[in-house]
C-alpha cells in the first residue's frame, strides 16, 4: 500500500505540474497558431477552438478507458504513461512546423489526458472515509494554484518566443515522470483489481443515466449552457485581448493568472460563507445574474484594465455552478452519487467539444474587415446562454422541493 502522505504529496505535485504546463502554453498560442497558418489573431482564433475541440474529443473517448485500464493495471503505470505521454508530447508541439502536426500533437494530449482521472483514482484508494474530502480537496487547489502559476510563467516565457513555454512545460512534466518513477508506488492492490471491459469504458453510457432522474433534467440542462457560456472566456480570451487591446504575451499571462486568482478566491473561500447565509436557490440565481452581467462588461469594455475591474462580478458568478450541482445531488439516492458524478464529467466533456469552435468561430466571424467589427460577441452570446440558464433554473427550481434550506431558517 502507498505511503500517504508522500504519495499524496506526489499526487498534488502531478496535478500542478499538468494545470500548470497548460497554463504556460496558452498565452502562446494565438501568436504560435497564427504563426503557423501565416494568418491574423482573427484566423488563428478559428483553429484554436477546432484544437480545444479535438483535444476534449479525446479525453471523453480516453478517459474512460484508460480509468479502466487503471482498475486492471494499477494507478501507477497508467499515471506514469499518462505524464510521460505529456511530456513527449509538449516537445512535439514545440517543433511542429506546421498546423496540421500541431492538431496531430493536440490530440494525442487528449490520449494520454487521464493524469486528472487516474490521480482522482489513487487518492481514493488510499484516502480513508473520514480523509477523503480532504484529500480530494487537494485536486481544486492544485488546480487554482497552477491556474495562477501557468499563465503568469507563460506569459514572461513568450517574451522569448512563441515555443519556449512549450520547451519548459515538456521539462517540467518529463521531471515530474522520472521523479515518479522512482518514488511513486502503486496504489491498488492486485487482490482488488478488476478485468476490463469494454461496455463499461464507454462515455455516453454515463450521460444516459439522466434519465432516471426526470426531476433533475431542468438543471442539469442549466448547467449545460452555463458550461458553454464559459468557453466565451476559456477559448476567445487571449485572442480577444489581443485583437481589441494589443496586449502582449506577458500581459495575457497576467490577465489569466489574476482569472485563476479570482476563480480562486470564489470557489475555495467566499462559496463556504456566502451560499450558507444566501441558501442554494438564491445563490443560483444572483451567481447566474452576475455572471451574465460580467460577460456583458467585457462585451463591452473598451480599455484593457476594465477586464480586470470586469473580472469581480465574473468571479462572483461562481457561485451558481456549485449551488446548481449541489441542489442536484440533494435530489439522487446516496447511492448513486458516483453515477450522477460520471454523468456530469461527461457532460462537461461533450460542451468542451461544442463551445470553442461556437465561440472562435463567433469571434473570427466579427473580426473580419468585411463585417461590423464587435470582437465582445462570444462574450454577448456568453450573456445570452446564462439567461436561458436562469430561466431553466428558475423553472426548475420553482417545480422542485429543494431538499437545503438557507441556514438562516434552520433554527
Amino acid at each position: 500500500m502507498a505511503k500517504k502522505p508522500a504519495a499524496l504529496g506526489f499526487i498534488f505535485f502531478t496535478l500542478l505540474i499538468d494545470v500548470t504546463g497548460l497554463g504556460i502554453i496558452i498565452p502562446v498560442l494565438p501568436d504560435l497558431i497564427a504563426e503557423l497558418i501565416g494568418g491574423t489573431i482573427s484566423e488563428a482564433a478559428v483553429y484554436g477552438g477546432w484544437l480545444m475541440s479535438s483535444y476534449a474529443v479525446m479525453q471523453l473517448v480516453c478517459a474512460p478507458i484508460l480509468g479502466g485500464l487503471s482498475d486492471r493495471y494499477g494507478r501507477r503505470p497508467i499515471l506514469l504513461g499518462s505524464l510521460f505521454g505529456f511530456g513527449i508530447d509538449y516537445l512535439f508541439l514545440a517543433f511542429a512546423g506546421s498546423i496540421f502536426w500541431f492538431f496531430i500533437g493536440r490530440i494525442i494530449a487528449g490520449l494520454f489526458g487521464s493524469s486528472m482521472t487516474t490521480a482522482a483514482a489513487y487518492i481514493a484508494d488510499i484516502s480513508t472515509p473520514e480523509k477523503r474530502a480532504q484529500n480530494f480537496g487537494l485536486i481544486g487547489a492544485a488546480f487554482g494554484l497552477g491556474f495562477i502559476i501557468g499563465p503568469a510563467i507563460g506569459g514572461v516565457l513568450g517574451q522569448f518566443g512563441s515555443r519556449v513555454p512549450f520547451m519548459v512545460a515538456a521539462g517540467l512534466t518529463l521531471l515530474n515522470w522520472l521523479y515518479g518513477y522512482f518514488i511513486l508506488p502503486e496504489s491498488l492492490p492486485k487482490e482488488k483489481r478488476r478485468a476490463f471491459e469494454w461496455k463499461r469504458a464507454n462515455p455516453v453510457g454515463s450521460l444516459m443515466q439522466f434519465k432516471k432522474y426526470p426531476m433533475i433534467i431542468g438543471l442539469v440542462s442549466a448547467l449545460v449552457f452555463v458550461y458553454l457560456a464559459a468557453h466565451a472566456t476559456q477559448s476567445t480570451w487571449a485572442y480577444y485581448t489581443i485583437e481589441k487591446f494589443d496586449w502582449s504575451t506577458d500581459w495575457v499571462g497576467y490577465s489569466l493568472a489574476f482569472v485563476g486568482f479570482m476563480v480562486a478566491l470564489v470557489q475555495g473561500l467566499l462559496i463556504r460563507v456566502l451560499v450558507p447565509k444566501m441558501g442554494e436557490k438564491n445563490a443560483v440565481y444572483v451567481g447566474l445574474s452576475l455572471y451574465a452581467i460580467g460577460f456583458v462588461l467585457f462585451a463591452y469594455a473598451s480599455e484593457g484594465w476594465m477586464m480586470f475591474a470586469f473580472m469581480v462580478p465574473y468571479a462572483l458568478g461562481g457561485l451558481a455552478g456549485p449551488s446548481i450541482q449541489g441542489i442536484i445531488t440533494s435530489q439522487v439516492p446516496e447511492n448513486a452519487q458516483g453515477e450522477l458524478q460520471g454523468g456530469l464529467t461527461s457532460m462537461i466533456s461533450v460542451t468542451s467539444i461544442i463551445g470553442p469552435p461556437i465561440m472562435t468561430g463567433l469571434f473570427a466571424y466579427y473580426t473580419q474587415p468585411a463585417i461590423t467589427y464587435f470582437p465582445g460577441a462570444p462574450f454577448l452570446l456568453g450573456a445570452v446562454l446564462t439567461m436561458i440558464s436562469l430561466v431553466l433554473a428558475r423553472y426548475s427550481l420553482s417545480r422542485l422541493v429543494s431538499k437545503t434550506q438557507p441556514s438562516g431558517s434552520q433554527e
